[in-house]
């Protein structure tokens, strides 16, 4: 391996570092920290995070931003506890076209209006989740997926002792990677994001493009939701909120930038993972507020971001 092609790894996959060396220290100081049943309590509750940041590794990617996210995540769980009285169809089909559909509706605007990203989907931000605590009476309601449905095992099945989930998420990374990697689409998503107006005078279908990624966004948070409540057995109110955040500060820190035109699926995987175990490092040493997670959080965002600016420098240089 020349130190030309590890620079530039490094310099794609800063995450990768600052996740092998964490997590490498936690595993040799902590005692509990590479335990099987860690390791498998880990890659489960990453995987509803992932799942949503996927989708929005695509939208960053494009040179946009989906603040709708976590209420859509929310609203797709209490979707799916709501249509899983009518059976296993119901409970997933319902969550992903209302909230696929957001997502189009997100794309459309953005796409066909000009209306900055932000502005769109923060207004649908609210509407989701107006939209979630009028189904649930202002959140007085609570659906439950009654014991022995089929549609508890997208949630709580297993294969080898790991949760469904974590298959799921990873054959959904799979074919983002080939989607993103591999096809015209994958790549006119990086040249919308990379410069639009030469994309657009190339003749590329910048405004289909935009329109599908922001789809996806919210096809993929509908269905964490949906997996999140086979996994509780209910539809719960109160998750999402933050969660946008949560999701764009994984893709950033896997290494895709802000202004759109570079990023990859597997440093996602990556950001959401050393996020995760830095939440598990600070519950395994217990003497810290549980309020240090998130100035724990930030400043290991802040450090991912500087590493990959001065691998950059290094790099032109």
């Amino acid at each position: 391996m020349s130190p030309r092609f590890l620079l530039e790894w490094l310099q794609k996959q800063p995450a990768a570092v600052v996740f092998v060396v964490v997590a490498g220290v936690a595993w040799a100081t902590l005692p509990h920290f590479g335990s099987v049943t860690n390791m498998r309590d880990l890659a489960m509750q990453s995987s509803f995070l992932a799942v949503i940041a996927l989708g929005m590794t695509f939208v960053i990617i494009s040179g946009g931003i989906d603040l709708s996210a976590g209420s859509v995540y929310a609203l797709g769980g209490v979707l799916a506890a709501y249509g899983s009285q009518w059976g296993f169809a119901a409970a997933l089909l319902l969550p992903l076209a209302v909230c696929g559909l957001i997502g189009m509706i997100n794309g459309l605007l953005v796409a066909r209006t000009g209306m900055a990203p932000f502005i769109v989907t923060l207004a649908t931000l609210l509407f989701a989740r107006g939209l979630l605590l009028a189904i649930t009476d202002e959140g007085a309601t609570t659906y439950k997926i009654e014991r022995g449905q089929a549609f508890l095992e997208i949630g709580r099945g297993t294969l080898f002792g790991i949760g469904y989930p974590v298959y799921l998420t990873l054959i959904l990374f799979a074919a983002g990677a080939v989607l993103l990697r591999r096809t015209a689409f994958g790549q006119v998503v990086f040249a919308t994001g990379g410069s639009e107006r030469s994309a657009v005078l190339m003749g590329l279908p910048v405004i289909r493009t935009k329109i599908m990624v922001y789809t996806l966004s919210g096809l993929l948070a509908g269905f964490a939701g949906a997996m999140t409540a086979a996994y509780l057995e209910s539809g719960v109110t109160v998750i999402g909120v933050g969660t946008e955040l949560d999701a764009i500060a994984a893709v950033v820190i896997g290494g895709t930038l802000l202004t759109g035109g570079v990023g990859t699926v597997i440093g996602t995987i990556f950001g959401v993972l050393l996020r995760n175990v830095i939440q598990d490092i600070i519950n395994e040493i217990g003497t810290l507020d549980s309020n240090y997670q998130s100035v724990v959080s930030g400043a290991f965002l802040l450090v991912v971001v500087v590493l990959q600016r001065l691998l950059g420098y290094v790099r032109r240089e």
